[in-house]
């Protein structure tokens, strides 16, 4: 609490710890055996929140990279640049380990950090996660060739951000992306064109010429890319494609233009072709999809962190301006209708948090019940927390009145920046298959997943409920479930979340949660929680 403004306008929220105001996320930072990371966290969340790290943010979405493809000269230079704001948000992300600390650091809890640190960076600026979290997830592909990881490890190792355009010879650090989908396919990757042809054996292994498109290329200032290209022989492989060549010349990866998008408008999403590009294969010739497909996994899980991200930061504006706003003589938070829809967000942001935060702490084991979590409930929190953002940054908004509709408010460039993680990495029916997929392969990941959950359900008859409808339709024939893939999904998603909620929630946020998402009525609109709640009681929960 601020205090009322003369002119009943709301201060900014800033200079505040997004961290240690986030009580659900430092309660699972602690239960995750991440607490060694605890001051790390809090001295992160005072920078996240600083104002200067806001107007930083700001900066480097009003100023928008800008691409230069050819120099003064006339050569061919293909090159982004960008507001030096961004490079202050790149330096942040890298200095707090988001590119690469659950690689380089063995303690499987490390995940759990690498969690917590992705959730806050999310919350200021998003943009800088999208290069961000490729690098960090293409670390364990490219293990898959030793050689290559050999060359390249201490780069991704380090934490200092390096924004020189230069050969990584000459580089302390390097970025990562990806490039996956073409204009005719999308989603559907085996419909690429993009041809790898032989080029001999080098040092790091089998070497290709790559001609053909990628539709969305992210981001093009990269010092690699992870690309998926076809070999006569085999279909589609992985290669590693550098920005610059072994020789120190630069490769043939022509940027067409830089994407117009809705959002996410501080990172350069592009579309290139490749002139025989220099390609190192990465993983077995024709696996490329599976090979790649598994830097796509831990990019989903921060797409479900960066979404939970996002639903926090949401209810965290609103309730800071229900706070500090009057309305018909009180208080916007002491309106009966006002608190109830707050405490409503509390609990989309709770059990956001939980979905996330449990799911990232499954990364750090290879036990059966913690890969059966990842196959099955990465695209289930991608999926739900992804779409729930989009509605719950829409709704935030929308308590700001029209103060929330202008651009120098807070709620604008969060509303514009949700939907990008629906569809990044796999749209909601790609992640809703993708559940069913993962049943289909591993029937015995359904059953792990569902006696664990079993355990904690029995608690509640209404949980328990949903959780037997869940196994009774896990049963059916998989052409008969694809039409109802998202219902399952939606189901699968709520069931964990309910869960989570009893196993880690107040039992009053817990009873509010399990009433409401598993009344006939929900659904339609936020702010209905259950008539036994106490809704203030839930917010003050919600903000330390």
């Amino acid at each position: 609490m601020i205090g009322i403004h003369p002119d009943n306008q709301v201060p900014e929220l800033a200079d505040y710890n997004v961290y240690t105001s986030d009580p659900v996320l430092r309660r699972a930072v602690a239960r995750g055996g991440a607490d060694w990371h605890d001051a790390e966290l809090v001295r992160q969340g005072a920078a996240y929140g600083a104002e200067a790290t806001l107007r930083a943010a700001e900066d480097a979405n009003r100023h928008e990279p800008e691409l230069h493809t050819h120099s003064r000269t006339g050569e061919r230079i293909d090159a982004v640049s960008f507001h030096p704001a961004w490079h202050t948000m790149m330096a942040m992300a890298r200095g707090n380990g988001i590119a690469n600390l659950p690689f380089f650091d063995e303690r499987p809890s490390a995940w759990v950090a690498h969690a917590a640190s992705h959730y806050m960076h999310c919350q200021i600026e998003s943009g800088s996660s999208c290069p961000t979290t490729m690098t960090k997830a293409c670390i364990p592909v490219l293990r898959r060739n030793p050689a290559l990881y050999a060359a390249v490890a201490g780069r991704l190792a380090s934490n200092v951000h390096d924004p020189r355009d230069l050969p990584l010879e000459h580089k302390t650090s390097m970025t990562v992306g990806m490039g996956m989908t073409e204009k005719q396919g999308g989603s559907d990757v085996r419909t690429n064109t993009t041809l790898a042809m032989p080029a001999g054996s080098g040092p790091w292994g089998d070497e290709y010429l790559l001609t053909g498109h990628k539709w969305f290329f992210s981001a093009p200032m990269c010092d690699a890319h992870l690309v998926l290209a076809r070999t006569d022989e085999r279909g589609p492989s992985c290669f590693y494609v550098p920005r610059w060549r072994p020789d120190g010349s630069k490769n043939p990866i022509h940027i067409q233009r830089l994407k117009d998008k809705v959002g996410n408008r501080s990172n350069a999403s592009s579309e290139v072709e490749f002139h025989e590009a220099w390609g190192v294969r990465v993983g077995d010739e024709g696996r490329g999809i599976p090979t790649i497909i598994e830097m796509a996994t831990y990019t989903r899980l921060d797409c479900a962190l960066s979404s939970a991200g996002f639903i926090r930061q949401a209810f965290a504006q609103a309730l800071h301006y229900a706070r500090n706003r009057q309305a018909f003589g009180r208080l916007l938070a002491d309106q009966p209708l006002m608190t109830e829809l707050l405490a409503d967000l509390a609990l989309e942001s709770e059990s956001a948090t939980l979905l996330a935060m449990e799911l990232a702490s499954r990364f750090g084991s290879d036990a059966p019940i913690d890969t059966a979590w990842r196959r099955l409930i990465t695209p289930a929190a991608k999926f739900w927390n992804c779409k729930r953002a989009v509605s719950i940054s829409g709704e935030a908004m929308e308590i700001f009145g029209g103060n929330g509709y202008v651009e120098e408010a807070p709620m604008g460039r969060l509303y514009r920046e949700a939907p990008v993680n629906s569809i990044w990495e796999g749209s909601g029916n790609v992640m809703c298959l993708d559940v069913l997929r993962a049943i289909a392969r591993n029937p015995d990941d359904a059953r792990l997943v569902f006696g664990e959950l079993k355990q904690i359900a029995s608690q509640d008859v209404r949980v328990l409920a949903q959780l037997q409808q869940l196994s009774r339709m896990s049963d059916l024939p998989p052409a008969d479930l694809e039409s109802q893939a998202r219902r399952f999904t939606q189901k699968l998603a709520l069931t964990t979340q309910a869960c989570l909620m009893l196993a880690h929630a107040s039992a009053e946020a817990a009873e509010a949660f399990i009433a409401s998402r598993f009344d006939p009525d929900w659904g339609a609109v936020s702010g209905i929680t259950s008539g036994t709640a106490d809704p203030a009681a839930l917010l003050r929960a919600a903000w330390a």
